[in-house]
């Protein structure tokens, strides 16, 4: 089983309304969630831990995670409203505007930790759940416990616009990573996290020495790649698609390469130490058609198995 820990929010989608007039439609989504989302999607036994309202917007979360085969019994609920983003594309690229203050989802603190069942093989952390508090520091003490036992992969995604206090963050997320098995940055995160004029491929040797077994890079249009123990071992390109937007797409991404581990009985911490060219190559691959899937359709909407 793998847990997707971190944010579930409702994305306020712009839509036509039949005056031509623009209304918002309430759409389901978050880093995590949209993970959770398509993990279940894809048929691997996936749940989801976060901080759930029982308003009308919680319940429509939890409907839509039975929906998609997630299981949401490990959520902490609460009766405080549910985050909202309201969403504006420009050219298929979306930005957002967050109502976030004293939520279901951002008010988690580490006294309220989840015991995790012994069948849980790995743990998913990112978004912006890893920044705002107290939230991010329940995300952090829970991800620092399990992972003497289970596997980490985070995905920082780094939103600036939540960052408030970049040295706390910053040294928040420096332990997140000394914690993490497998490791994904874009190629603006990856900049943001490390300054300066070294190349990729350095820049990556340094996260990698901070404890990450596994780091996958991704480029947008250009692919990704993945490293091991600091070194390329593998890269994949990615798919060709007519995109829509590009909401969800490095969420799926992630979902992808989770996938295809763990159904090739490769996501614990012994597998990874040895994965070979082959089998990364394989996993980019699956992430980046899972990807194509979901930009080729407007907002966060995994694929089924059946559809790939």
């Amino acid at each position: 089983m793998i847990i997707c820990c971190g944010e579930a929010l409702i994305d306020m989608i712009p839509t036509a309304n039949s005056a031509g007039e623009t209304a918002f439609l309430p759409k389901s989504g978050g880093a995590v969630f949209n993970t959770a989302i398509a993990l279940g999607r894809l048929g691997v036994n996936a749940g989801f831990i976060t901080g759930l309202s029982t308003d009308l917007f919680g319940q429509q979360l939890a409907q839509d995670l039975n929906s998609s085969h997630v299981d949401s019994s490990l959520a902490i609920q609460s009766g405080l409203p549910t985050t909202l983003a309201f969403v504006q594309l420009n050219n298929g690229q979306a930005s957002y505007t967050f109502y976030d203050e004293n939520t279901a989802g951002r008010s988690l603190t580490p006294d309220t930790l989840p015991v995790i069942p012994e069948q849980v093989a790995a743990l998913f952390f990112g978004g912006i759940s890893l920044i705002s508090e107290p939230a991010a520091d329940f995300y952090a003490a829970l991800l620092e416990r399990e992972s003497q036992h289970r596997v980490i992969v985070t995905d920082p995604n780094i939103r600036r616009g939540f960052i408030t206090d970049e040295q706390r963050y910053r040294k928040r997320l420096d332990r997140i990573i000394s914690h993490t098995d497998i490791l994904k940055v874009s190629d603006e995160d990856l900049d943001w996290i490390i300054g300066g004029d070294m190349s990729p491929a350095e820049k990556v040797r340094q996260l990698a020495a901070q404890g990450p077994t596994l780091i996958l890079l991704t480029r947008g249009s250009q692919g990704s790649t993945a490293y091991l123990h600091g070194e390329e071992i593998a890269s994949a390109p990615a798919q060709q698609a007519e995109v829509v937007d590009t909401v969800g797409a490095g969420d799926t991404f992630n979902a992808g390469v989770m996938t295809q581990l763990f159904n090739n009985g490769l996501l614990n911490k012994d597998a990874l130490k040895s994965l070979s060219a082959e089998q990364l190559s394989t996993a980019l691959a699956y992430g980046a058609k899972v990807a194509a899937v979901t930009v080729s359709r407007s907002g966060a909407n995994p694929p089924w198995a059946y559809e790939l």
